[in-house]
């Protein structure tokens, strides 16, 4: 079925043998008008959990080089004879919304931005019918730029990764004097209309650690929505320490310092995010500000994950800690018609496990980082 192991683990690996049941045969010819069909069969598990959010990593490069992330001299990036083609991703993309029944479909990387022809890519998944919900993870270098026309194009909002708003801790961590672009790509999408503007933020114990209220009041001055996300063992040297990890816990104790968190009486449903209401604060929109935490290590949300991931190179990740990866890119380059493709998903995704087991001795990072994954 394309299966590879990509790294081997004491727990072992899930068996992927899942539902072959048929939809509609045939395949949708490049360029031609996409006909309106109900999605059959979707990407479910063992469990009964339902895919419909798919992340597309559209390169492993990046323009920045997070101390988290990789080393400073970057890394062996994909040549581009493995990457997928912009007709390549629209294809899948288009297989995964009209037969496998995903109705949100995030773009990320690497850095998405530096991929070329992005705005097309994005018109062509909003060209759908039925039309995903899009959005874009990004590091906002070079957002000011394209937030306009990926707006035109059909984006619906964007994920700025931001850690500090302090100059040097800024460029201490991502090894680049970039703080002010990133800036103005923030300001720039909210003047398009690309909102919920949100904001990711890592912290790290010694590192960034105090700067969780600093960038709660700046999101809250400039309505955005932040997310604080646990550090994840997803970095390519392999040197994730848990020690060195601020935890959700310690992220809510410092915000409570400074302000008043209340629960957030809207269902969270598959959202990776624990949200809460700022006390005195007001969103753009007029409802009460947010603030969230994505607990992925200590408040682990793995029973009611809805994602699915294609990397850079076509391979169909069931979990971003997965131990296998299916590949579709020699499959459709062989001339696998759109069934069959829909199947390979549907098959790699039934082998899907139950958790990440971060916290199990057994468990082994990926072998592959967030920026070659995709987030």
């Amino acid at each position: 079925m394309g299966i590879r192991v990509i790294q081997s683990t004491a727990a072992g690996t899930a068996r992927a043998a899942g539902p072959e049941t048929a939809t509609t045969p045939g395949e949708t010819p490049p360029g031609a008008a996409v006909p309106v069909r109900p999605a059959v069969d979707g990407l479910v598990d063992r469990y009964h959990r339902v895919a419909t959010d798919l992340r597309v990593s559209l390169t492993d490069r990046c323009n920045l080089r997070c101390t988290y992330c990789m080393p400073e001299e970057g890394l062996p990036w994909l040549p581009k004879s493995r990457l997928l083609t912009d007709d390549e991703i629209n294809r899948l993309v288009r297989v995964a919304v009209l037969r496998l029944g995903v109705t949100e479909v995030r773009f990320t990387g690497g850095e998405p931005l530096i991929r070329p022809g992005l705005p097309a890519i994005v018109a062509a998944a909003a060209s759908l019918t039925p039309r995903p919900t899009l959005s874009l993870t990004t590091n906002g270098i070079g957002l000011a730029r394209l937030a306009r026309p990926l707006r035109d194009a059909g984006l619906d909002r964007v994920n700025v990764s931001l850690d500090t708003i302090d100059p040097d801790r800024f460029t201490t961590l991502t090894r680049r004097d970039r703080l002010a672009d990133v800036l103005a790509g923030l300001a720039a999408a909210s003047d398009a209309g690309l909102t919920p503007v949100k904001i990711n933020s890592v912290l790290m114990r010694g590192v960034n650690d105090q700067d969780a209220p600093a960038l709660l009041r700046f999101a809250l001055a400039h309505g955005y929505e932040l997310r604080f996300i646990e550090q994840m063992p997803l970095d390519a040297q392999h040197g994730w320490d848990r020690d060195a990890m601020v935890t959700a816990s310690e992220i809510l104790t410092a915000l409570q310092a400074e302000f008043t968190l209340l629960p957030d009486p809207v269902e969270r449903g598959g959202a990776p995010a624990e949200t809460w209401l700022v006390e005195g604060f007001t969103a753009l929109d007029g409802r009460p500000a947010r603030v969230g935490v994505i607990g992925s290590v200590t408040r682990p949300f793995c029973g009611d994950c809805d994602r699915t991931r294609l990397t850079a190179d076509g391979q169909v990740r069931a979990c971003l800690f997965a131990t296998e990866e299916s590949d579709l890119r020699e499959a459709l380059r062989a001339g696998a018609d759109d069934e069959e493709l829909a199947r390979r998903w549907r098959t790699a995704m039934w082998g899907k496990r139950a958790g990440h087991d971060i916290d199990d001795p057994t468990f082994l990072q990926p072998a592959r980082p967030m920026s070659a994954i995709g987030g």
